[in-house]
């Protein structure tokens, strides 16, 4: 960092500090902005039938509300039992495949979404997505 300082930037500061003005405090001011409102859900536990029930009642529900971004937890299938069964697929069961699949594949729900994402480590990172839902007109 450099000590030099400006003319203009002493002239500026001297300024500033005779007119005795007040910035204003930012944090003091700021309010929640809807934009910022995230709802999530964590579907741990459920079963497959349980877990897309689930879903597209918290889907609608968040929707009629103006929420606009939805993080659903599903976990990343460690635990699963499906690789006991030789009968079903490794992936069909586990909830971190089937219940975005489920999302797409409902036109009603997708109606109401603008997009899904992979959600980042901090909200779950790969055994969670995003929702982000469209604006309820």
């Amino acid at each position: 960092m450099t000590s030099n300082i400006s003319e203009k930037d002493k002239k500026d500061w001297k300024n500033f500090l005779e007119k005795n003005e007040k910035l204003p405090n930012k944090d003091l001011d700021r309010k929640e902005s809807k934009s910022h409102i995230t709802r999530s859900l964590d579907l741990h536990g459920f079963t497959l039938d349980e877990a897309n029930k689930k879903v597209e009642s918290f889907i609608i529900e968040c929707f009629n509300q103006k929420v606009p971004k939805v993080v659903i937890v599903t976990g990343k299938g460690l635990h699963s039992q499906n690789d006991k069964d030789p009968y079903i697929s490794k992936d069909f069961g586990i909830l971190k495949y089937s219940v975005p699949d489920f999302i797409k594949n409902n036109s009603s729900l997708m109606a109401k979404i603008k997009s899904i994402t992979d959600a980042e480590i901090i909200d779950g990172g790969s055994g969670a997505f995003y929702v982000f839902l469209k604006k309820k007109l």
